[in-house]
């Protein structure tokens, strides 16, 4: 087994540095023989999500490499994650997340957005003077009404917490909040968060919260770590930020010196930033492709180049505008900033 290198937790656990992510892989075919094609690659981190709608896939597919002998359950690191709607009840999507999974227990379990909110049936009245927030599902494409719903992070992360005390949740996180959300979060918990995923890349390379994470002993995951191509098939119109890490000259050039995609170009900088990353993609090709970063190594100095890429070129390409009057938006300022050049 190839082994990608691996960043600790702060309970002694390990969080690989490289993974396959999931995001839009709704179709059940290909992201089935995705995730054979990362198995065999000796991929061992998979990320899913509820709104993911692929979790069953993930869990059949693990499955079938457990019964045919060619894996055990530990050998794979899995993290999910608990829905926008989910705030007040996460024991409900844990326990659905553990039986699609056709597992006993996630190795890392994350609050997937600090925007709670509450879906509005069909039929159901919506209280008068909130305003709703219509966004189509990245799982299943279907058009969902939400309205928000301010449940304290802190009660459900008290949730969180039995679940990791009864050994179901083997580490606990949260993913797109910001520095002071993670922080509030932080100073009250019992179990301290061990890891936030969020929007990591060349063009958006989180310094400031990065170094809060290393004060707070928390372990940083990247989405979208070479621009999120696909994206395109979901962010539309305003939300679309046109930006492309893997066209910056500079990833150019060291793909031509070593011979390497751009993709592997940026997937290989942030694991020697010692960030871990997750590349989404369902095409098997380039699903080895991702994973073939582990004969080079950059030198400091073009190490010390990505870190000089300059703030001008600070784009984030996630805003989550659907949701911008939403009281606890994690970037409020900075997205309207955007949408409004």
């Amino acid at each position: 087994m190839v082994n990608v290198g691996s960043i600790p937790l702060s309970n002694g656990r390990r969080l690989p540095l490289l993974g396959l992510g999931t995001w839009l892989a709704s179709d059940e075919a290909q992201l089935t023989n995705a995730l054979r094609a990362a198995f065999d690659a000796d991929y061992r981190y998979i990320d899913t999500a509820e709104i993911y709608a692929n979790e069953q896939v993930v869990g059949a597919v693990l499955k079938e490499y457990i019964d045919a002998g060619k894996l055990k359950r530990e050998d794979v690191f899995i993290t999910t994650k608990l829905p926008f709607y989910g705030h007040d009840n996460p024991s409900y999507f844990i326990e659905q997340s553990l039986k699609k999974l056709q597992t006993d227990y996630i190795d890392l379990y994350l609050i997937h957005s600090p925007l709670p909110m509450k879906k509005i049936n069909e039929g159901e009245a919506i209280p008068e003077g909130v305003t709703p927030f219509v966004r189509k599902s990245p799982g299943t494409g279907e058009t969902v009404t939400l309205i928000p719903n301010l449940y304290p992070f802190i009660d459900t992360w008290r949730v969180l917490e039995k679940y990791y005390n009864d050994g179901k949740l083997k580490a606990l996180g949260v993913s797109n909040f910001n520095e002071e959300q993670l922080q509030g979060l932080y100073d009250q918990a019992t179990m301290k968060p061990q890891n936030i995923q969020v929007e990591c890349h060349i063009l958006f390379q989180q310094k400031s919260l990065f170094n809060l994470c290393k004060k707070l002993n928390i372990t940083l995951t990247a989405y979208g770590p070479i621009g999120s191509p696909g994206r395109g098939a979901f962010l539309k119109g305003s939300s679309f930020v046109n930006a492309s890490p893997m066209e910056h000259p500079l990833v150019k050039r060291l793909a031509q010196k070593y011979g390497k995609t751009p993709a592997q170009i940026l997937i290989r900088q942030l694991m020697q930033r010692g960030i871990s990353t997750i590349p989404k993609s369902t095409n098997p090709n380039r699903v080895r492709e991702n994973f073939n970063v582990l004969d080079f190594e950059f030198t400091p100095e073009e190490m010390a180049e990505f870190e000089a890429i300059t703030q001008k070129e600070n784009t984030r390409i996630f805003l989550f505008d659907f949701a911008l009057s939403h009281p606890w938006h994690p970037w409020r300022a900075e997205v309207e900033k955007i949408l409004a050049q």
